[in-house]
């Protein structure tokens, strides 16, 4: 399987989770949910589904309303297909949700992974983030280190170019800071106001820790200037 397929999976896994989809409602929901998947295709999706449901991970329901029951017959097309998670695909997910190593929190998939924090562990969570922020501030010191090397050589755009990837890096790593102090001092997510109103499964754990932003200056995790 390759990363790319391994990230899609994941994240419809986690969709329907929540709640069974046919596979335009996945679709939107992925593109709209899910930075990473702004721009893909049926193409790629249902094969994805087929595996999934080759699995025993899914299963196919029909998932006609009324309205597409009377227009399906007449417009010779079949009613759609809702997709809805097993229990087999419920226990598979909560297993790549407890999934900590370097696949978490790397550019692509940690995009995801974090789109579903809610359903994670308080522990997890840490774990993830902190070996997000790890690699980050490794690339961090290695844009540093070539910069310092080649700055002499770069003209005034390509310099600037530099500067703005490291800026873009530095400011994940303040939002990821903020993020583990925030799980740290175990704040729920929308603070005092929300207390009592999440009611977490088996698979939550603790309240999780979103923190108070004081701007709107939180990059997104997968804008492609951390990459």
């Amino acid at each position: 399987m390759s990363r790319r397929s391994g990230i899609l999976e994941f994240a419809v896994l986690g969709l329907l989770r929540e709640s069974p989809m046919h596979g335009y409602e996945l679709r939107k929901r992925l593109n709209t949910s899910l930075g990473v998947f702004r721009a893909f295709s049926y193409g790629t999706l249902y094969p994805c589904l087929k595996t999934l449901v080759a699995n025993g991970w899914l299963i196919e329901e029909p998932g006609a309303t009324p309205e597409d029951a009377l227009a399906a017959p007449l417009a010779g097309r079949r009613a759609k297909i809702v997709y809805r998670l097993t229990a087999e695909g419920k226990e598979h997910f909560e297993e790549l949700l407890s999934q900590t190593g370097p696949d978490a929190y790397e550019d692509e998939h940690f995009a995801a992974r974090f789109a579903f924090f809610g359903q994670t562990s308080r522990d997890v969570r840490m774990r993830v983030l902190e070996g997000r922020r790890s690699r980050l501030e490794e690339r961090l010191e290695k844009m540093r280190a070539s910069l310092a090397r080649t700055r002499e050589r770069l003209d005034d755009y390509t310099l600037e170019l530099q500067r703005h990837g490291m800026e873009s890096v530095e400011r994940e790593v303040r939002w990821l800071n903020e993020l583990i102090e925030s799980e740290r001092a175990g704040r729920d997510v929308k603070g005092s106001a929300s207390e009592g109103s999440a009611q977490h499964d088996s698979t939550s754990g603790e309240a999780g820790g979103l923190p108070r932003h004081r701007d709107s200056s939180r990059p997104d995790p997968s804008d492609d200037t951390t990459t």
